[in-house]
């Protein structure tokens, strides 16, 4: 690949060609990332947190420039653009400013003083050194500055490789970037797999991966071959449980929204609606309603990809021949570009696609379960599990059911909201990876710790070599005191502990 070709989301009109980087220049970034990595990994620590409030501002700052490349490249009506994707940064800034510092932290560690006479340690939080960033095309902005924050507070230097389908968006940011920390560290890979697969298999000490389970699965096993670090979020097929009390106008606003929002290209959105009996045909009518009322380029942006948007009509089409009731949209939309209608489908036989694929558009399925527990069981049933919901107006009973649902996010009476939290953990469980971004958690991927221990003592250690009778007293002795005994055991045992040491000395 020499340049990235692709045409606009909204209008399907060509675009320039943007520049790919060659896959044989990436290990020179990689190197360059490293050696800039150093020198800002010296800077203290409240410099480096003051360098991250200032791009905080700067993005804010830009956010016009953003807002009209987002809408360029992903066709995401501006409102969603400024609230998803350049707002959020302030919160990034201001936490992992004022609240990262204390997690970076060194922590000095008591040593026994009869074990381990003269010494004392610490444990030092340091960066791993040179993280690789893969994002994808959904989120190109917010998605990224998610790790870049931590990542650059904690010292490390970053090789970020966008989506090829958003390379200008990507450009944008990475050149505030650059204004802010100087050149080199962090770097930019605009490419698609082979320079992805490069920059996995390149000296990196970190790879932080967000997109699709089978692309997550190859870069998975890429890092292990090298023993890289990895983490990994792959996506998600989100349910939520409506119990019989819930508020149902709000219910359906909310439910609908975390469906919509993005045209539904959302690892978090809202896919599966499991309704009991009692509320299930006020809530499908409502959902139909209100899906109905939504406009295509005002509340509801394209689908970013041909790809994408071939997703959704199969699972739609399949699911509509086997039986399902579309009570809203269904069908794509002829208006130039990759627009689909916002759909609500009811009733889906359980082995379709609609209900068991992640199908990552402005899809959403309900269906009727007799109770609570049936809800709870169909919601669990998915090889998925990034966050889910409940929705009732008893929010103890909320809580409750919450903590069954098979999920790495749980909200009650709201949903899909919480990826803009700095300070909450964004992860989940099976073919949703084990990769964590937002929260101290995140850091796990970014540092290691390392044990210092400086001694004291100006003589050898009495364990050192020959091994001797009375090194061997001395370690029968240390058990004895130190193990399950009574007041007379431990006397005897500090007796053999002084001789033991008159005669190994």
């Amino acid at each position: 690949m020499s340049a990235i070709e692709g045409t606009r989301p909204r209008d399907g009109e060509a675009r320039m060609p943007v520049e790919a980087t060659p896959v044989e220049a990436i290990g020179g970034l990689v190197a360059r990332a490293r050696d800039a990595g150093f020198d800002h990994a010296a800077r203290p620590l409240a410099e480096r947190a003051g360098l991250l409030r200032a791009l905080a501002d700067a993005i804010l700052a830009d956010g016009e420039a953003i807002v009209a490349l987002l809408e360029e490249e992903t066709g995401k009506p501006a409102a969603e653009a400024w609230l998803h994707e350049v707002v959020p940064t302030a919160d990034l800034g201001s936490w992992w400013s004022s609240q990262g510092p204390a997690h970076l932290a060194t922590e000095a560690v008591r040593l026994d003083p009869l074990a381990y006479p003269g010494k004392r340690a610490r444990v030092e939080v340091v960066p791993r050194g040179v993280v690789a960033l893969i994002t994808p095309w959904n989120f190109p902005v917010a998605i990224p500055l998610r790790t870049l924050f931590p990542a650059l507070l904690a010292g490390n230097g970053v090789v970020w490789k966008p989506s090829e389908h958003t390379p200008r968006v990507a450009a944008r940011v990475h050149g505030i970037v650059r204004e802010v920390f100087g050149p080199d560290l962090v770097e930019l890979v605009q490419g698609a797999g082979a320079q992805g697969a490069a920059l996995v298999e390149a000296d990196v000490d970190a790879v932080v991966f967000t997109g699709s389970v089978a692309t997550g699965r190859k870069v998975g096993a890429a890092a292990g071959r090298a023993l890289t670090p990895a983490s990994l979020e792959l996506g998600g097929k989100d349910a939520a449980v409506v119990l019989d009390d819930a508020d149902l106008e709000r219910t359906a606003r909310g439910l609908l929204w975390a469906a919509m929002a993005n045209a539904g290209q959302n690892c978090a959105g809202l896919e599966r609606v499991y309704a009991v009996a009692e509320v299930a045909g006020p809530l499908k009518a409502r959902l139909g309603e209100l899906a109905g009322e939504l406009v295509p380029g005002r509340d509801v942006g394209p689908l970013v990809t041909e790809a994408q948007l071939a997703t959704v009509e199969r699972h739609v089409r399949e699911a509509v021949d086997g039986g399902a009731e579309v009570l809203a949209g269904g069908e794509r939309l002829e208006r130039g570009g990759r627009w689909f209608a916002p759909t609500v489908l009811a009733e889906v036989e359980p082995s379709s696609a609609a209900l068991r694929e992640e199908t990552f558009g402005p899809v959403v399925v309900v269906q009727t379960v007799a109770d609570e527990a049936a809800a709870v069981a169909a919601a669990n049933d998915s090889r998925f599990g990034l966050t889910a919901s409940v929705w009732t107006r008893d929010a103890a009973r909320g809580e409750a059911v919450a903590r069954r649902l098979r999920a790495g996010v749980v909200t009650v009476n709201n949903h899909a909201f919480t990826g803009a939290i700095p300070a909450l953990p964004w992860g989940g469980v099976g073919e949703t990876g084990f990769g964590v971004t937002n929260s101290p958690h995140a850091l796990h991927a970014l540092v290691r710790p390392r044990a210092v221990v400086v001694d004291g003592n100006a003589r050898p250690e009495l364990y050192w070599h020959p091994y001797d009778e009375a090194l061997e007293r001395l370690g029968k002795g240390m058990a004895a005191l130190r193990g399950k005994g009574g007041p007379i055991t431990k006397v005897r045992a500090v007796a053999r502990l002084l001789g033991a040491l008159r005669r190994r000395f």
